[in-house]
């Protein structure tokens, strides 16, 4: 069976220091992998090379059998990154945003209702506008845009920021079923215990590389990924591509 993501001596600076220094790693599909490791040990980076919004410096990389160096556009129209970044467009309403994914990955209005009932975006929130939103209201609408596009790859950093505890629940809801349909959900997260639930592979990283030591451990083993992100310089995606609506430029920031 073809792995959803192989990596090779896998190498992605951040300027001219190597994030990421020779990964070597397989995830299958269907899999829910748990990116486990503190602050700075390249998490972040990981997800975005993934999400092909970063360059393989060196070593060899595919997603979804589409290579890394070469096909990183393909990559981006069959994944969905989830980051720190709402990825929306706050001069449109949420049901504005939700139709223009709907338009770009071909989902119905039936899929759209259901990605919006499931998040609690019902009522006069559909057409507020999401400058007008609340944090984890944006949080809940980003998270049902990624429902809509129905990627082949969930790439969640910090997935349960910012929500109150029904909309975490709904989360765990949404990788589950995400997973038993056969996607691949690999995340990067400090909520342990929540984590725990969802029954993941841990894969450490440290330093940029993949460490020992793949279980759960201690809370304070799993911090949230803001530092390689803030190191990051925004991505430019001139493709419409999945991910170019999440951690792409915004338009309304």
């Amino acid at each position: 069976m073809e792995c959803a993501v192989r990596l090779r001596a896998a190498v992605t600076l951040l300027g001219r220091f190597p994030a990421l220094a020779g990964v070597d790693l397989d995830i299958s599909p269907g899999e829910v992998v748990l990116l486990k490791g503190p602050n700075g040990a390249g998490k972040t980076t990981m997800l975005r090379l993934c999400a092909g919004l970063c360059p393989l410096v060196s070593g060899k990389g595919w997603v979804l059998g589409h290579d890394l160096s070469s096909e990183r556009r393909m990559v981006r129209r069959r994944v969905a990154l989830l980051g720190h970044r709402t990825g929306l467009y706050d001069d449109l309403t949420v049901a504005e945003n939700m139709a223009f994914w709907a338009r770009a990955t071909g989902a119905g209005p039936n899929e759209v209702d259901a990605a919006l009932g499931q998040l609690s975006l019902t009522g006069r929130l559909v057409d507020t506008r999401v400058g007008r939103l609340s944090s984890g209201q944006r949080r809940r609408v980003s998270i049902a845009s990624l429902v809509v596009r129905r990627p082949e790859l969930w790439l969640l950093d910090e997935p349960h920021a910012g929500l109150d505890q029904p909309s975490r629940d709904t989360v765990d809801r949404l990788v589950r079923k995400a997973a038993a349909a056969g996607a691949t959900v690999v995340m990067a997260s400090h909520e342990l215990d929540r984590i725990r639930l969802l029954k993941p592979r841990v894969v450490s990283l440290a330093g940029g590389m993949v460490r020992p030591g793949n279980d759960l451990g201690a809370a304070a083993g799993v911090e949230g990924s803001t530092k390689d992100q803030a190191r990051l310089p925004p991505p430019r995606v001139n493709d419409l591509g999945l991910v170019a609506g999440v951690e792409g430029e915004n338009r309304g920031s």
